[in-house]
């Protein structure tokens, strides 16, 4: 995996920071500005890049929380052709409940099973019960 040039590592990581900062006052659209900004500064093609998987997540997860499961889909779908992806539980996790807002039961149980294969229950703790119900009735536990 090749290394991101570190001043523009420090500025992808700023950005994000203050993407951050803006989710937790839960204003989305401007955490979804400052993330698309990291996303931006990214080199092409970004799919090389560790720090495209967590901007992506959190792209993603910022499109969760604020009911864009849709584009949550699309995003954490893209996230999973970067380094690091595949195993992160949390990406499997909010992928999964993407998948199943939209109505991918199948999609969803694959997800959220990785999820719960990879962190256990504690995973889904802080989180709408729903999504682990809906994996308890698709998996033997």
């Amino acid at each position: 995996m090749k290394e991101l040039d570190k001043n523009i590592h420090d500025h992808v990581t700023i950005l994000c920071e203050e993407g951050d900062e803006l989710a937790e006052q839960e204003d989305l659209k401007g955490a979804l500005a400052k993330y698309w900004e990291a996303f931006d500064h990214l080199p092409e093609p970004q799919t090389l890049w560790e720090a495209t998987t967590w901007v992506l997540t959190a792209i993603g997860d910022a499109n969760f929380s604020g009911g864009d499961y849709k584009a949550g889909v699309d995003n954490l779908s893209y996230a999973m052709h970067c380094p690091k992806a595949i195993g992160n539980p949390f990406i499997h996790l909010r992928l999964g409940q993407c998948q199943l807002e939209q109505g991918n039961e199948k999609r969803a149980a694959e997800e959220l099973t990785r999820a719960y294969a990879i962190a256990g229950s504690e995973i889904f703790e802080d989180d709408d019960p729903k999504y682990f119900e809906f994996l308890k009735s698709k998996i033997d536990m």
